[in-house]
């Protein structure tokens, strides 16, 4: 995978299966092994810039698991060592009140907050959405009146997820809340998302501003954006406005980067605050809720189902994946399918962090460069063939590769290399042919197919 582009905590997730990796080899554990195990695991912590304190304390946990009756007379001790390092990193990240709150006479008003450059603007576009599609009428109010076109920029977010947005010009930002609560009432908004400045860095002049409007408006909750690459200084900052805003929760943003994890590990144990949602992208519907066992799980290289299941749900049409499925069954896949298969994937979000989501699978494409931008290099090449070479890919001989690769602007090298990785992926896809399918309610929508 290239650099950039790395899965959220991709390099701790290695490092953690490599330590167990060499825990499993052994047929009984002795203290000695897993002292060397928790300086391992340790030091990974620390490396994926976690919280010291947190560090501390959380392998002083394991550890005295560890070396009680629960592993040593265990039948399977590496796997014992396993399930409670996860157990305890679970543990780290969850809160009862991880789930969003409404107000019992709405509207629910959440003030946004965070520094300059976090993703605040679009988190509370990305919240907005994700309250639309449970049925909420969201407002967005536009209180950013000092950084350079940031009204405008709620005004195009909110026009791309069809929610309306309130701004009042440069007057107060005190001012433009209490207006848009009165507009919201009139226009039966029953969920209010007011976006705030935020600056570089934490100073008085912000800090007042902020208070001064919790104070007046009085919000259901205050949700604080924090960019998760920035490790350790997001715990800082976290403990700083919750310090003097007391928040309600956090958003982690840029978790789709190569993100060290020290900021989803450490925030919730210093701050006492749970994590409410984890943008994963840049598009307005990558969020997720927060949910600490799927982390962990992610975390330890275990993979995500229940999520993947939940993005195949939202996105994949169920007749069309059973009818996918008996198509990969029968060995009839054509380009046709692996275009539509493919349109169904990009809408589900990145396909690293999809393959990061399938348990065993991350480890297996770990060297398998996987772009999305290609995606549409494919959806090209397909479209540039005729309809009876879609059904019959065998029919396509060196003349046709040749009028496929202008067509698509691509060169024959290009169009070699798509047509044998399309061979490929039918003989992969035929073998996991059903590994998601399942009754509606049991296993989600259909299956699964991963072009490439």
């Amino acid at each position: 995978m290239k650099d950039g582009d790395e899965m959220a905590f991709e390099n701790l997730s290695d490092k953690f299966q490599n330590i167990f990796a060499g825990l499993k080899r052994k047929g009984k554990l002795s203290d000695s092994d897993v002292k060397a195990a928790m300086r391992e695991v340790k030091m990974a912590l620390l490396e994926a810039d976690v919280n010291f304190k947190v560090v501390k304390q959380f392998v002083s946990s394991v550890k005295e698991r560890c070396v009680g009756v629960e592993v040593m007379e265990s039948l399977t001790p590496g796997q014992q060592v396993i399930k409670i390092v996860n157990e305890e990193m679970v543990k780290l990240m969850a809160d009862e009140n991880q789930e969003l709150t409404f107000a019992k006479a709405p509207p629910t008003v959440y003030m946004m907050v965070g520094l300059q450059g976090a993703g605040k603007t679009t988190s509370s576009a990305k919240i907005a959405g994700l309250l639309k599609k449970k049925g909420k009428k969201p407002l967005l109010v536009a209180c950013d009146i000092y950084r350079p076109a940031a009204i405008k920029q709620l005004q195009v977010v909110g026009s791309q997820i069809d929610v309306p947005v309130f701004e009042n010009g440069t007057n107060k930002p005190l001012e433009t809340a209490l207006a848009a609560i009165e507009h919201g009432k009139k226009n039966h908004n029953d969920v209010i998302i007011i976006d705030t400045a935020g600056r570089l860095h934490i100073d008085e002049d912000m800090m007042n501003e902020l208070v001064e409007i919790k104070e007046v408006v009085k919000p259901h909750q205050i949700l604080l954006v924090v960019d998760s690459m920035t490790g350790q200084d997001a715990v800082n900052v976290a403990e700083s406005f919750n310090e003097q805003l007391e928040i309600d929760g956090v958003i982690l943003t840029k978790l789709d980067g190569d993100t060290r994890g020290g900021a989803a590990l450490s925030v919730k144990a210093v701050t006492g605050k749970p994590i409410k949602f984890a943008c994963v992208g840049e598009k307005l519907t990558d969020v997720e809720i927060f949910h600490a066992d799927r982390m962990a799980s992610r975390i330890l290289g275990m993979g995500d189902v229940l999520t993947l299941i939940e993005k195949a749900s939202e996105n994949i049409d169920e007749d069309k994946a059973r009818e996918m499925e008996r198509k990969l069954r029968k060995a009839e896949f054509t380009f046709d399918d692996f275009l539509e298969q493919m349109q169904q994937i990009k809408s589900m979000g990145s396909i690293n962090d999809i393959i990061g989501m399938i348990p065993g699978m991350g480890a297996q494409m770990k060297n398998v460069d996987i772009d999305d931008n290609e995606i549409g290099k494919m959806e090209a090449m397909i479209l540039s063939m005729t309809l009876e070479e879609r059904a019959n890919p065998e029919i396509i001989n060196p003349s046709r590769k040749k009028r496929i690769a202008l067509g698509s602007g691509n060169n024959i090298n290009t169009v070699n290399r798509f047509i044998k990785q399309f061979y490929q992926s039918k003989k992969m896809m035929k073998q996991m042919g059903g590994m998601m399918g399942g009754k509606k309610g049991k296993k989600g929508k259909g299956m699964l197919n991963l072009p490439f």
